[in-house]
């Protein structure tokens, strides 16, 4: 067809129709008057594209990161120029640590006033080049398809991650006539049967073999054929940090999850594997400690790595593998499958001492080291929901010392049941439920956050009310900066300073929003007010008042400054 025969539209109306086409049903924003126009677009397309406006940024960014973790698809987060694309790039920087798709639209200045600084104007491409896969502007309203096609493409592709596009103000309002485009594929690498018959021999000459699962791309399926492979060769597994909901942590398989705060026995059982099939993950700092794995690998010669990932520059980039395979998860997971099991050489006894391991360490700590008069016991908190909360109920949270009890009590059973960032970047777990929330309103979801984590877009809540949305959010209140308290004595036991926090009634805050909030300060009340909270039809919070003492699941910050002392 010609140009003149496809109807004409101007920048936004393309803009939102190209979005359209691509699968886009949900976009997280903070209105911006550089993109009015593109609002005006969305009014008349409310029925298939639902608007969720936040209070912040920040918090849009991780909404739409959060959205791109559950669903595979491009989260889309959308800002006006200067300060909401400043403020939106912790969520892009998360995105592209956390190799999530996603796409972040930024409003920009006219074209004709670019490059002379003026109000608000930022060069993008300086910006969030180190941050994203790719950055363009939008610089005719005719390659608006071309290049919202090209955005979601290269998102999903390879390793997943984040694009920024600008959109300049009188771009969005200029016509055009030209075709929209189809929706994006995603093309996945398929592993080499010669790759596939050198696994099966490197398994079947394995003592000590170890699988450990991570990254994107995965989806039910995916898990389900990774979990019969491992079945048929009764592999132990374990997951990488933050991934734990890629393998049933019920599994007499499951082993536990390497990363922050990793089980010590596994650690060892990691050094002491003959061969790692790591599959996903990009075997970064924290799911090789410090690298500390790199070092073993390079100097133990009986160690062998298989490492699988979607994107070859990933392959061999920090680890010399004795065989890397290029493959997407859902290829490779499924080319496992159909693989004949291997004749096992004895490593029953390691998966069985490995599985000991595993439960003895979530095992909730018996007497506690608070007093269970004043204070609330984490441990048995996340016992509790662990034993509770539905199999696919939701778990988001932020950074800090709390999440150290999720990752070691929590047991998660189903895929995309695990919202937390690898980035470590606070304040993601109120801004991640809502996002769970929005995509899933018949699913409980449940929000951690530390005291300090929670106000950093605490905010939210009132995004929460007015999309009637009844998340429960736990705020662990232990008057500090957990994290930093703790290697503040470490280093320098006894000098405090810039870490206490001054904190309001956390319950009184969430109902000013009209939410409501409770507090709890003895472990025996807290199943009632959890119980409570799952009835509840608006956002619920629960302030967890713990014993600022015992800074992790096994430590407390007083033995901590005694050690440090010498």
């Amino acid at each position: 067809m010609r140009s003149c025969d496809y109807p004409t539209r101007t920048g936004a109306e393309l803009l939102v129709d190209a979005l359209r086409i691509q699968g886009v049903d949900t976009i997280f924003c903070v209105p911006g008057e550089s993109f009015l126009s593109v609002l005006d677009a969305l009014r008349d397309a409310k029925d298939e594209i639902r608007l969720i406006v936040c209070r912040h940024e920040g918090a849009a960014a991780n909404m739409a990161e959060a959205h791109g973790k559950l669903t595979g698809t491009p989260g889309i987060c959308m800002v006006s120029r200067g300060p909401g694309a400043t403020h939106a790039s912790i969520g892009v920087h998360t995105a592209k640590q956390d190799s999530t798709p996603m796409i972040l639209l930024i409003g920009q200045v006219e074209r004709e006033f670019a490059g002379r600084e003026s109000f608000q104007e930022i060069d993008y491409r300086l910006m969030f080049a180190p941050l994203t896969k790719w950055v363009a502007e939008i610089d005719r309203a005719s390659r608006v398809p071309e290049i919202v096609s090209r955005a979601f493409q290269t998102a999903v592709s390879g390793r997943p991650g984040p694009v920024a596009l600008t959109l300049p103000a009188d771009m969005l309002t200029e016509t055009a006539a030209v075709a929209q485009t189809s929706r994006y594929k995603v093309a996945q690498a398929h592993p080499d049967p010669a790759d596939l018959h050198q696994l099966t021999v490197m398994l079947a000459r394995a003592q000590r073999p170890l699988l450990l699962l991570g990254g994107t791309g995965w989806d039910q399926s995916a898990c389900i054929d990774i979990a019969a492979f491992a079945e048929a060769n009764r592999l132990p597994a374990a997951t990488a940090f933050r991934f734990q909901d890629l393998f049933d942590n019920r599994n007499d398989l499951y082993i536990g999850d390497v990363g922050l705060g990793i089980n010590p026995s596994l650690a060892q059982y990691m050094r002491d594997a003959d061969l790692l099939l790591v599959v996903g993950p990009r075997l970064s700092e924290n799911t090789s400690p410090g690298y500390e794995f790199l070092m073993s690998l390079r100097l133990n010669e009986g160690q062998q790595l298989v490492h699988v990932h979607a994107d070859p520059e990933e392959l061999c980039r920090l680890y010399q593998a004795d065989l890397p395979i290029n493959a997407g998860m859902r290829a490779f997971a499924a080319a496992a499958r159909g693989l004949d099991p291997v004749k096992r050489t004895g490593w029953q006894s390691w998966l069985d001492a490995a599985r000991r391991s595993y439960l003895d360490h979530i095992a909730v700590p018996e007497p506690p080291m608070y007093d269970s008069k004043r204070f609330v016991d984490m441990s048995q908190v996340v016992a509790y929901l662990r034993d509770h909360l539905p199999v696919d109920a939701i778990i988001a949270n932020g950074a800090g010392n709390y999440t150290a009890w999720i990752h070691r009590f929590y047991q998660y059973r189903t895929f995309r049941t695990q919202l937390a960032p690898r980035s470590g970047a606070m304040g993601y777990g109120l801004p991640a439920a809502i996002a769970a929330k929005t995509r899933y309103p018949g699913r409980v979801v449940v929000a951690f956050a530390g005291d300090g984590c929670f106000l950093m877009y605490g905010q939210e809540l009132a995004t929460a009310m007015k999309y009637s949305l009844p998340i429960i959010v736990l705020v662990v209140n232990n008057a500090m900066y957990g994290t930093i308290r703790l290697h503040q004595e470490r280093k320098y036991p006894n000098r405090v300073y810039g870490t206490d926090l001054l904190n309001p009634d956390f319950a009184a805050f969430a109902q000013a929003f009209g939410a409501q909030g409770k507090i709890v300060d003895r472990t025996e009340d807290f199943p009632a007010a959890f119980e409570e909270a799952l009835t509840a039809e608006t956002p619920f919070l629960l302030e967890l008042r713990v014993d600022p003492d015992v800074i992790t699941p096994s430590a407390r910050l007083s033995e901590i400054v005694r050690l440090s002392k010498g």
